[in-house]
């Protein structure tokens, strides 16, 4: 669940889902493993753990080169992007993420689309019950100048959605939990570790409403 916090006028939203073992993930995808490796109950001056996951685990931010090979990797995603202005859109009646879910929708530079998604991340598996972008639901994005696009579980999309975003440079942000999250306006931070080489970095995502 989105977990808030206030601070003077500022109501502050993680909407991060926990990197954690036994965590749902897509499948094929490495398995989150996180042990103590140095421990101070075992006489250690302090605590140290080992973590062994793949790049797509938990939030994270696809790179262009996840679909595109020789495309710009993780440590390129552009920053400007990943924090501003964004729109929470209420989705949660569609069924279908095509273009036709987003007639008379107002767009922005940075969308999150809230779907009936939200209700999966209580199961402790990965359903294929979920909807995702379609590749003319990716264009119509792309054609109102969106430049980030969140979605609320896994994978923003099927293969030729992600080839039609990446491709169009938008920055794709998976795996967000938006259960509680009011639909409308916010600033979004989502920073990106900054993984050299990589189809991918998790990220710690985060909505603020002044």
């Amino acid at each position: 669940m989105a977990v808030c916090y206030k601070q003077d006028m500022a109501e502050i939203i993680d909407i991060s889902v926990a990197v954690r073992p036994g965590m749902v993930i897509y499948p094929g995808d490495p398995t989150v493993s996180l042990e103590r490796v140095v421990s101070i109950a075992d006489g250690a001056v302090c605590n140290v753990s080992r973590l062994d996951f793949g790049v797509h685990s938990g939030t994270h931010v696809d790179a262009p080169v996840h679909f595109i090979e020789g495309a710009p990797a993780a440590e390129s995603l552009p920053l400007d992007v990943l924090i501003g202005e964004a729109r929470v859109l209420d989705l949660t009646a569609a069924d279908r993420l095509d273009a036709a879910a987003f007639a008379g929708i107002e767009l922005g530079e940075r969308v999150l689309l809230k779907t009936r998604n939200s209700e999966l991340w209580a199961r402790d598996s990965f359903s294929e019950d979920h909807v995702a972008l379609t590749e003319d639901g990716a264009k119509a994005l792309v054609a109102g100048g969106v430049r980030l696009v969140g979605i609320d579980y896994l994978t923003i999309g099927d293969e030729e959605a992600h080839h039609v975003l990446l491709g169009a440079g938008v920055v794709a942000v998976e795996s967000l939990d938006l259960r509680g999250v009011e639909p409308g306006t916010y600033e979004l931070i989502c920073a990106p570790l900054k993984l050299a080489g990589s189809d991918g970095a998790p990220a710690r995502a985060l909505l603020i409403r002044r």
